[in-house]
């Protein structure tokens, strides 16, 4: 699960079999990963803009990438016991396609195995995008150790986390571990139970199943006409059900809101009413905090299906859900796989919903992530996770383009979590907030996700807006460079689609800083040739954060 803010060191991912540490790799059919791939000199139409799909036709591209599976993991040069599983296709404007992949070996997923191939109109393989550049081999598939040894070492970790109320939602299972070092037989854990700070938790830990050591560990919650609390009065999507109106909208996948009324589990009750006007826009109304959750959802789901022809979190045209009013005073707000929903916490006092229009963009990102990239929830890859989040969070507030809620570079700064009016997050200057880094640095993975995030979200306002001062919606803006230089802005509508095509067609689960420069240079030079001038931004923009 994944939070809008930070609360401890400890770093979370966003799905099960997303992996830690690594490198984005271009390699063997065509071009490395440093390199530029091939596109027409000056090329500046949008051939390689993702198609939005209907739901047949990416069933189709599904279909038939998984009955080629086998050939295409001989083609690429896979050994005997490794399998393909095709995760999702992407179908870009002049007919080149991307194929995600997850990775077995001898019928054992493979953390950290899972690439994209890249073929052209004619299903000629043009290159391919790997998390991790290791040869996916182990010894025996027979562990050393029992489960029951993993199991033990996955509670003790859970505790020292804080957790409370920990036990095994389930048994250890097999896995082999390919995201950093050699690929070793492991045991994957997932502990239930609740964070430190309320927050559900499903920790998995990942141990070694010939020494017992622990390799890796990760927190797969990411916690990150009606009258709204935050955006005014807005229409928003409802059903009528005999007599009783439910925040069910229909036309955007059947996104629901419910109310869980202090409760942590469950899905809780479908908000309804009896004359379609909901909320007063005060917290002590319990619709109002459900309007906004709910308002946000709409918003998002139409910035990705009309700005980036994008169906739904999976693009498979169907909703998640909302719930609101989570915990007695929960500070914070997360995105869940398992549940497929996001979930909003009050805030101090229960006065301050966390629902905000950029923070529901943010946690409805982090389930895009999980079905693209798949970006680690720790070190840079968990950086650029966030970053994501806060990227999308922005354009869809952007996007809404409300009054009572204009679009800005600030993140969540409605929701007052400081205490003081100060936003959690600047993307101008992200060390404003006193822990986030401006640039690139050796020791950025070391820090928590949330202020790791920041060299990126930089990246994308120098990108969008350029540097030096300036006056946006009201607010001002004076963005510094690492390397004294000026960059000269190309506009957040292009930013918004180079890092959105970088995100589902180059990323994978191990990206890091240098890997996410390559992969938005390649999108930009797909998108608008390799001697475009948003090609040349996107160079430039990375150097001032001192990514080279």
């Amino acid at each position: 699960m994944t939070s809008v803010y930070a609360r401890h060191k400890r770093t979370t991912l966003a799905i099960a079999t997303a992996v830690a540490a690594g490198a984005l790799i271009t390699t063997g059919l065509t071009t490395a990963a440093a390199q530029t791939p091939a596109e027409p000199s000056g090329s500046t139409a949008l051939a390689g803009a993702p198609v939005q799909l209907s739901a047949a036709a990416r069933t189709s591209l599904i279909q038939k990438a998984d009955a080629a599976a086998p050939a295409t993991a001989d083609e690429i040069g896979l050994g005997g016991k490794e399998e393909l599983v095709v995760r999702d296709v992407v179908k870009d404007a002049d007919g080149t396609t991307h194929t995600r992949y997850e990775r077995t070996y001898a019928g054992l997923p493979v953390l950290g195995g899972d690439l994209v191939v890249h073929e052209s109109k004619s299903g000629e393989t043009q290159g391919i995008t790997k998390a991790t550049k290791a040869a996916v081999k182990v010894s025996d598939v027979t562990p050393d150790i029992a489960k029951s040894t993993a199991e033990t070492q996955a509670l003790k970790a859970a505790k020292a986390e804080g957790s409370t109320k920990s036990e095994a939602d389930k048994a250890p299972r097999k896995v082999v571990w390919a995201a950093s070092g050699t690929p070793a037989l492991a045991y994957e854990t997932v502990v239930g139970g609740f964070q430190h700070d309320g927050t559900p938790q499903q920790l998995h830990v990942v141990t070694d199943a010939e020494t017992g050591k622990k390799l890796y560990e990760w927190e797969a919650v990411q916690t990150g006409t009606g009258n709204s609390q935050y955006s005014g009065k807005v229409t928003v999507g409802t059903s009528l059900s005999g007599s009783t109106y439910q925040l069910n909208d229909p036309s955007r996948g059947a996104n629901k809101t419910y109310n869980l009324n202090r409760g942590t589990s469950g899905t809780g009750t479908l908000f309804t009413d009896a004359d379609d006007t909901w909320g007063t826009g005060a917290a002590s109304n319990t619709q109002t905090a459900a309007v906004d959750a709910h308002y946000g959802a709409q918003v998002t789901w139409d910035f990705y299906k009309n700005v980036l022809g994008r169906s739904g979190i999976k693009n498979d045209g169907k909703a998640a859900y909302s719930r609101v009013h989570y915990g007695n005073a929960y500070v914070n707000a997360f995105w869940d796989d398992s549940c497929f929903c996001m979930t909003y916490g009050d805030g101090e006092g229960n006065t301050k919903p966390l629902t905000s229009l950029d923070v529901a963009g943010h946690e409805m990102t982090h389930g895009v992530t999980s079905n693209t990239a798949g970006l680690n929830y720790s070190g840079e890859s968990g950086g650029l996770n966030e970053a994501t989040s806060d990227i999308f969070g922005a354009a869809v507030e952007f996007y809404a383009a409300s009054s009572s809620d204009a679009g800005d570079y600030l993140i969540g700064e409605k929701i007052d979590i400081n205490g003081d009016g100060t936003p959690l997050r600047y993307m101008d200057k992200p060390s404003k907030d006193g822990s986030s880094k401006d640039s690139w640095s050796s020791s950025l993975g070391g820090l928590d996700v949330h202020y790791s995030s920041g060299p990126a979200n930089h990246f994308f306002y120098l990108l969008s807006e350029g540097s030096g001062a300036k006056t946006i919606n009201g607010v001002s803006y004076n963005s510094p460079t690492s390397n004294g230089s000026t960059v000269t802005g190309i506009g957040r509508d292009k930013a918004v689609q180079i890092w959105y095509k970088a995100l589902t067609t180059y990323m994978t689960s191990t990206t890091k800083y240098a890997a996410a420069r390559t992969a938005t240079l390649n999108a930009a030079s797909a998108l608008y040739g390799a001697t475009s001038t948003e090609y040349k931004a996107v160079q430039a923009a990375w150097a001032a954060v001192n990514v080279n």
